[in-house]
């Protein structure tokens, strides 16, 4: 058993699995960029990716450091995500769309060994590190020149070798291999930590519900820096499954149906309102779409009318899942069980157990409290996935002590269930806003109009959105009632701690906004108020 043991936790890694399909599929296509024709089989991407971690190992990277990444989805994206599981370092992407004093707060907590980003970001890095007091070994930037701050990609890894990079000691399974950064209910980043055994186990677990194999060729419409990104057909379970990946910088719903039928996609991925797009354009131009075995949707459930459509448009393989940052997806509807149960999110993946618990104010339920199985009574969601998730959060034992209770992830959200354990989300505790598949937090956007100088107090909501889902809205009692909406709007746009998607879309100037007896803020009743007020116009647009 001893030797069992050892031979599992050093041979069963993420990276033992890459290298197996480097040896036998190493002339297949592993990854193809239609931005600039180029595409690596798996012998080819392995050598690019060993340029990269020779060049970090020689600049001194060792075990456990974090190679920070911020990018659209492109090439550089792949080569660090392999060579962070090469040389035993840790790949933290985060979102390209935070603003530099909400990177600032990652690169504190992270305090990353190198940082690299796109030529689009570059400015928004330095001044994050301007912000920050910690500074990284390097900040190397794709596409760029070097400069006195910054290093290009290219002059990185000019000189640095194709080959293995040298062992700096064994791989093991409980290795942290990627670090995700989500919000909890303040709008403060946590940093998710992920294990080789948690990216192995969620590949298999993609392997398992699309299915996926060597023979498919799949695209991922959402960026990579999510957990769905990443491990629904992203790097991880594409490249450990042996397929072919074709990248998608930024979603057009023109060029998604083109590339599909050039490249002959089997699974495409993407958020609902990617769909509806999707589903306009295709009716518009009928491109070839026929290779296509499924689409995966995640982030939100899919209403009937709308995936019938999808089934009837676009392939009649529609696949949702339902999860978090922490246990990537937990519940999944497969195409058998659409449209039937459209709108649910679906019942417990194979290696998961997703339970619906009562709720209580003073404390939360234990894990057997169940609600009733009758598709009314609400309660919590809340989801046992010891495959997918390290149960830890980075730097934070006081949201670890919260979020983790007895096995289980407490999720904050509402739902109920059916007789067939089938759930439906009805909203959240923390009264969280999911706009074009991003979590807002209305605290995070509270703080921010807070400090403008005509501001008072304000209380922040969202409305249904079309297109985006829901929009934030700003509820305002001004200290100056010379303030505008257009002033807050452009007071947003400047703030270094407010990235540009979370600013409010809506804005009402009030006399006062609700709280309760204890002095917090009702954003339930908010929220009604602000369904009213859209309904009879009284909200201004900015």
């Amino acid at each position: 058993m001893k030797d069992f043991k050892s031979i599992f936790e050093s041979r069963y890694t993420w990276i033992e699995g890459f290298m197996r399909n480097v040896r036998r599929y190493g002339r297949r296509t592993a990854l193809i960029d239609p931005d600039t024709d180029a595409t690596w089989s798996y012998a080819e991407l392995n050598r690019e990716c060993n340029r990269l971690s020779n060049a970090l190992v020689k600049k001194g990277l060792r075990k456990g450091n974090v190679i920070m990444l911020q990018m659209l989805n492109c090439p550089e994206f792949v080569f660090a995500y392999l060579a962070a599981h090469k040389t035993h370092g840790v790949c933290c992407p985060v979102s390209y769309r935070l603003s530099p004093g909400e990177m600032a707060f990652n690169i504190e907590d992270s305090q990353p060994a190198v940082i690299i980003c796109c030529k689009a970001k570059k400015d928004d890095v330095l001044e994050a590190l301007h912000l920050s007091t910690y500074k990284p070994d390097a900040v190397i930037v794709i596409d760029s020149d070097t400069d006195e701050n910054t290093v290009s990609y290219e002059d990185y890894v000019k000189d640095a070798s194709m080959d293995e990079p040298p062992s700096q000691c064994d791989y093991n399974i409980y290795d942290e291999t990627t670090r995700l950064y989500t919000s909890g209910t303040t709008g403060k980043p946590k940093a998710v930590s992920l294990t080789s055994i948690n990216e192995v186990l969620s590949a298999h677990d993609v392997m398992i519900h699309f299915p996926m194999s060597y023979k498919d060729i799949s695209m991922n419409t959402t960026p990579w820096f999510h957990r769905g990104g990443l491990h629904c057909a992203g790097p991880c379970p594409a490249l450990y499954a042996g397929s072919a990946m074709v990248i998608m910088g930024k979603f057009e719903p023109d060029l998604a149906l083109k590339y599909i039928d050039k490249y002959k996609i089997t699974f495409l991925i993407g958020v609902p309102t990617v769909l509806e797009e999707l589903a306009d354009e295709q009716e518009r131009q009928g491109y070839d779409i026929s290779a296509l075995k499924g689409i995966v949707t995640m982030g939100s459930p899919l209403e009937r009318s709308a995936c019938i459509r999808y089934q009837r448009v676009l392939t009649p393989n529609i696949f949702n899942g339902y999860g978090t940052t922490e246990t990537f997806w937990n519940t999944f509807l497969r195409p058998f069980d659409l449209p039937e149960n459209a709108g649910t999110a679906g019942a417990s993946c194979v290696d998961d157990d997703v339970r619906v618990v009562k709720i209580y104010e003073d404390h939360r339920a234990e894990p057997d409290e169940l609600v009733a199985t009758n598709g009314e009574e609400v309660g919590e969601v809340i989801i046992c996935s010891p495959a997918k998730s390290p149960y830890i959060y980075v730097n934070n034992p006081e949201s670890t002590e919260e979020k983790y209770y007895k096995d289980f992830i407490y999720t904050n959200d509402l739902a109920t269930w059916d007789e067939n354990l089938f759930i439906t989300i009805v909203g959240r505790k923390d009264d969280m806003i999911i706009s074009s598949g991003e979590n807002i937090y209305p605290t995070e956007i509270e703080a921010v109009l807070n400090t403008h100088p005509k501001v008072k107090d304000c209380i922040v909501t969202s409305v249904p959105d079309k297109m985006r889902g829901q929009v934030v809205t700003a509820y305002v009692v001004c200290q100056d009632t010379t303030l505008t909406a257009e002033e807050l709007d452009n007071f947003c746009i400047d703030s270094p701690h407010i990235a540009n998607f979370k600013r409010p879309r809506f804005y009402r100037f009030v006399a006062q906004i609700p709280f309760n007896a204890t002095g917090k803020k009702l954003h339930v009743k908010i929220k009604e108020t602000a369904l009213e007020d859209l309904k009879n116009g009284l909200l201004l647009r900015v």
